[in-house]
């Protein structure tokens, strides 16, 4: 009985040196191995991995290249064919051409002003807030609904772009004195386009942070 208690005695010393020595292993592992060799290590491993993504990223733009220069020669052309500013070098001059190409679109939609005549139109004066330069005139028509919806329709899918913005649509009987047909509409918008912005003018802004994608035309 004595021999067996002994021999249990001694395994528990065993098992308690064993145990001992594994938490001295663990503690010099965290406190010297990890933090001088492992921690390294893992930290060497990661910006090589960083320095393998860059390094494919730049790859794949480099065989995208060809391609991205053709894509730009194609949106210039197209810009070139349908501009999307105005072609006018000052606000004076846009505002006359806007109201040149309303009278225009107007003219076509109602020959000789039968169904649709223009009765009002002035400057609008837009402080720069954006990146680009706004060119607005509010305008009123009297417009039958066909004419109107023609007009409309020319002068925002035209060249350059324009677009209609504040639209008040009131129905009228008659306008007496008027050729406008009986049953129109009473109609007042702001139409307004952008003025293409001087390669100073777009560098001294880009240099303010001024502007950005959302106020492009």
């Amino acid at each position: 009985m004595a021999v067996a208690e002994r021999i249990s005695g001694i395994g528990r010393d065993r098992w308690l040196a064993l145990g001992l020595l594994l938490a001295a292993l663990a503690l010099v592992y965290l406190l010297f191995v990890h933090p001088w060799w492992t921690r390294p290590m893992l930290e060497a491993d990661a910006q090589v991995e960083q320095a393998r993504q860059r390094e494919l990223r730049v790859r794949m733009q480099l065989l995208q290249a060809p391609e991205i220069e053709q894509r730009l020669a194609e949106a210039r052309t197209q810009s070139a064919t349908h501009p999307g500013f105005l072609p006018e070098a000052t606000v004076e001059q846009a505002t006359a051409g806007l109201v040149k190409r309303l009278e225009t679109v107007v003219a076509d939609a109602s020959p000789g002003n039968r169904s649709c005549a223009i009765s009002n139109r002035s400057p609008l004066n837009v402080t720069a807030s954006g990146r680009f330069q706004q060119v607005a005139v509010q305008v009123r028509l009297r417009c039958g609904v066909p004419q109107l919806a023609a007009a409309l329709h020319a002068l925002e899918s035209g060249s350059p772009r324009l677009f209609v913005d504040n639209l008040n649509v009131l129905t009228q009987r008659g306008y007496p004195g008027q050729a406008v047909a009986s049953g129109g509409l009473d109609v007042s918008f702001d139409l307004f386009g952008y003025l293409r912005p001087s390669a100073t003018s777009a560098a001294a802004m880009d240099a303010n942070g001024n502007g950005g994608a959302d106020d492009a035309p």
